[in-house]
Parts: C-alpha cells; sequence; structure tokens
C-alpha cells in the first residue's frame, strides 16, 4: 500500500468484508461512528485488522482523533511510511 488510494480501497474492502458495509455507504468524509455505524468494540476490530496488513503496530492514541473514513487512511499512510 503505497499510495492513499490503495490504502482506501484496503480500508473499503475490509469495512465491505469484516463489517458489512455497504459500499455506497463509505466514502472519505462518512464518519465511522455515525454514518457507518461502527462502535468501539468495531473500532478495535478495524486497528487489529491494519495491523495484520501494515504489520505495524497501531497506536490506540492515534486512532482516538480519527473520526472518518480519510482520517484512518491518512493514519495508516503516516504508518505505512514511518521507519
Amino acid at each position: 500500500m503505497k499510495t492513499r488510494d490503495e490504502v482506501y480501497a484496503r480500508l473499503t474492502q475490509i469495512l465491505e468484508e469484516d463489517f458489512e458495509i455497504d459500499s455506497g455507504d463509505i466514502s472519505l468524509d462518512a464518519n465511522l461512528y455515525q454514518d457507518l455505524d461502527l462502535d468501539s468494540i468495531d473500532a478495535v476490530d478495524l486497528v487489529v485488522k491494519l495491523r495484520e496488513i501494515t504489520g505495524k503496530k497501531i497506536s490506540p492514541d492515534a486512532f482516538k482523533a480519527v473520526r472518518t473514513v480519510e482520517d484512518v487512511v491518512e493514519e495508516v499512510y503516516k504508518l505505512v511510511h514511518s521507519d
């Protein structure tokens, strides 16, 4: 996952397959909690999935501020490109 578009595509796939969210509901500005109906347990599951695909530990603090799909894409992108 080298680009934000690749991160977004993978995240969309996870949200559709693992969280059974309709692809039509997923957009960069969709709010994870209000628009996609994720709860705190779903958020933890999402972090675990993202850790599996990135191979990097994701700080819970980094995800506390995340509210939208775009926020997730940005955090994962930064993580993938950090040393």
